[in-house]
């Protein structure tokens, strides 16, 4: 099973001070996981909350764990870009904006249903082509 983690879900690992902090690194250390991913659009905001909350140093180590391979990317395809579109269309009374529509047309094309997220506003709602809906973590 693979999991894609959302913004909130990495800066709360990193931030001991974010309120989901004790479930995230609970559940990220826990024994035996599947792959975590994360996608390449929440890069720009995990970045940002953490040179804006936490400073840059805690940015830049973010950066550099990356760059060693302690996570795990996802690429943007260009599918995951128009089945994002479509779904800010069908639930744009949410409303949904583009990085969580895109994290779910990743979760569709890799047929995942586990989400590591605080998010439980927009990803308890949507509906994903492949499943009756997402497995929210932790």
């Amino acid at each position: 099973m693979t999991v894609l983690a959302d913004t909130g879900a990495v800066y709360a690992l990193i931030d001991r001070s974010d309120a989901w902090h004790e479930r995230v690194v609970a559940w990220w250390s826990a024994g035996r996981r599947p792959a975590v991913l994360l996608p390449e659009i929440i890069l720009p905001e995990v970045c940002y909350l953490l040179a804006t909350r936490i400073g840059s140093r805690a940015e830049n180590a973010f950066v550099r764990a990356i760059v060693r391979g302690e996570f795990e990317l996802e690429l943007l395809e260009e599918e995951d870009i128009r089945r994002a579109a479509a779904l800010m269309a069908a639930y744009e009374s949410l409303p949904l904006r583009f990085v969580d529509a895109a994290i779910t047309a990743m979760a569709e094309r890799l047929e995942s249903t586990a989400l590591l997220t605080t998010d439980r506003r927009h990803f308890s709602v949507i509906r994903p082509r492949h499943a009756e809906g997402f497995d929210l973590l932790p």
